[in-house]
């Protein structure tokens, strides 16, 4: 609860460097990159009659739910949506309330039944979904962790404030006060002559440098009502990339995806790929621009963060570059 105590409205970031987004619909709740627009922020209410416990209002002023309707047949993950505030005197559905629970720096958000809130990769229907379940997978464990971005602070209303005169307060009486005792007029002592002083030099005048602007006082920090950027930056490089069928082709009408990537070496954009997509399987290969034939990634990554564009071929796939493979190893999947 501690990452909630001070904030109105935040940004829940996933595991996959998305936010959670209310869709335009005002039913569906998913995944976008996109954390400027409002639909990606939501004030936090706390329930006076559950401490501990909040609630996440969207931007057409509805809450994140955790329905009971499934979200595929047959799978234990259930649907995540927006539901309507309660009617005027009615209490609010128990689906709509949270638990936060620490883990380090981040949040778990956990239902009153014991589910966690959590975002979904690999291939639709899954992709940029957003379920509540209890995760079994050793690889799913980081789906349901989230950063909180604070958007606006909390500031405490009048109704918190205390007077300056607290604890004294004057007592009733109906026993007459003596008036004041009479002060003696005295004349005001006499003005203070006002003395000029003297210019500073020319040559100091001319090469002070300007006096530095006044720190703002932390009370004013908190009185800002919102953050324009989140509270941590971070760069990596961008990622395209295809997958090809089972032949080793690639369809350049095929949708090309791309992620923001931070890490640094070829083993971890390979585990990074197995999370996005949900294949273990998986060889990375850049194509050639001279005759556009697929080259599996041998060495390190280019320099600079500089942007990719990959394809991804399956082990079991039986092309070209499978037949290549056989004579020169690639990284490949555990």
């Amino acid at each position: 609860m501690e990452l909630f105590e001070r904030a109105k409205v935040v940004r829940l970031k996933s595991h996959h460097d998305k936010f959670l987004f209310a869709d335009e619909d005002e039913v569906h709740v998913t995944q976008d990159r996109n954390g400027a627009l409002p639909n990606a922020r939501w004030t936090v209410e706390r329930l006076p009659h559950s401490p501990g416990m909040v609630r996440f209002r969207s931007h057409y002023g509805r809450y994140l739910s955790a329905s009971n309707e499934p979200f595929l047949l047959g799978m234990t993950g259930r649907k995540v949506l927006q539901a309507a505030p309660p009617r005027q005197g009615a209490r609010a559905d128990s689906s709509v309330e949270w638990e936060p629970v620490k883990d380090g720096f981040q949040a778990r958000l956990k239902t009153r039944y014991g589910h966690y809130l959590r975002a979904n990769g690999g291939l639709p229907p899954w992709r940029n979904s957003v379920t509540h379940d209890v995760p079994h997978r050793t690889a799913t464990q980081d789906w349901v962790l989230w950063d909180v971005e604070i958007v606006q602070v909390l500031t405490p209303g009048p109704e918190h404030a205390v007077p300056a005169h607290a604890g004294h307060r004057p007592t009733k009486s109906n026993t007459p006060q003596p008036p004041p005792p009479r002060k003696e007029c005295t004349p005001p002592p006499p003005p203070l002559k006002e003395y000029a002083q003297p210019p500073p030099p020319p040559s100091l005048k001319e090469n002070a440098p300007p006096p530095p602007p006044p720190r703002p006082a932390p009370s004013d920090l908190e009185s800002f009502p919102s953050f324009p950027a989140p509270l941590h930056k971070v760069v990596g490089r961008a990622i395209y990339y295809r997958i090809a069928d089972d032949k080793g082709n690639v369809d350049d009408d095929n949708e090309t995806q791309s992620f923001t990537f931070n890490g640094s070496n070829l083993e971890e954009l390979t585990q990074k790929l197995q999370q996005e997509t949900g294949l273990d399987d998986i060889i990375i290969c850049t194509r050639s621009p001279l005759n556009g034939k697929l080259t599996p990634l041998l060495l390190q990554l280019p320099p600079n963060n500089a942007a990719m564009r990959i394809v991804l071929v399956r082990e079991s796939s039986k092309g070209e570059i499978c037949h290549f493979l056989l004579f020169s190893p690639c990284p490949r999947s555990a």
